[in-house]
C-alpha cells in the first residue's frame, strides 16, 4: 500500500474515535432519582416539586427544593431527592406540574443543579374532550 494512503487512513480513523468519545461525553441521559445520587456525571432527572419543602435565598440566589417521583400522586411514601439550584428562579416556578434538573451529586448527598427546566401545564389544552368543537360546524369563523 502506499504510504499516503496508510497515513490518510490513520488519520480518519483517529478523527473518528475522536469525535465519538466527544459526542458520547457531551450526551447528558435521564435517570431515576435513585441513580442520580449515586451518578459520577452530570445528568438529567424529573420529578414533581414538593412546595412544602422548598426555600429560597434571595441574597444567595439559592433555591433548596426536593422533588419526588414524577409517577407519584403526592409526596407522601413518593421517593425524594434533595436538590440545591443556585441562580434566578423562573417567574412560573409556582405554577410548575414537574422540573428537570441537570447536574450532579455532591459529597455531601445534595443534587446540584446546573440547569433547572420549568414543566407547567399548557393554557391551551383542554381539561377534557367536550371543550374542543368541531371547526365546520362554525359559519362564518376562523
Amino acid at each position: 500500500m502506499n504510504v499516503r494512503i496508510i497515513i490518510g487512513l490513520v488519520v480518519i480513523a483517529v478523527l473518528v474515535i475522536w469525535g465519538a468519545t466527544a459526542f458520547f461525553e457531551s450526551t447528558v441521559q435521564y435517570v431515576s432519582l435513585e441513580q442520580a445520587m449515586t451518578s459520577e456525571r452530570t445528568v438529567q432527572v424529573l420529578g414533581k416539586i414538593d412546595f412544602d419543602r422548598t426555600v429560597y435565598n434571595a441574597d444567595s440566589s439559592r433555591l433548596e427544593l426536593t422533588v419526588y417521583d414524577d409517577t407519584a400522586s403526592s409526596p407522601v411514601g413518593a421517593r425524594t431527592l434533595k436538590a440545591v439550584y443556585y441562580g434566578v428562579v423562573p417567574g412560573n416556578f409556582d405554577q410548575a406540574t414537574s422540573v428537570v434538573l441537570k447536574g450532579k451529586p455532591d459529597d455531601s448527598g445534595v443534587f446540584v443543579a446546573e440547569q433547572m427546566l420549568v414543566k407547567c401545564p399548557s393554557k391551551y389544552q383542554g381539561q377534557s374532550a367536550d371543550e374542543y368543537r368541531d371547526l365546520k360546524q362554525h359559519q362564518g369563523g376562523v
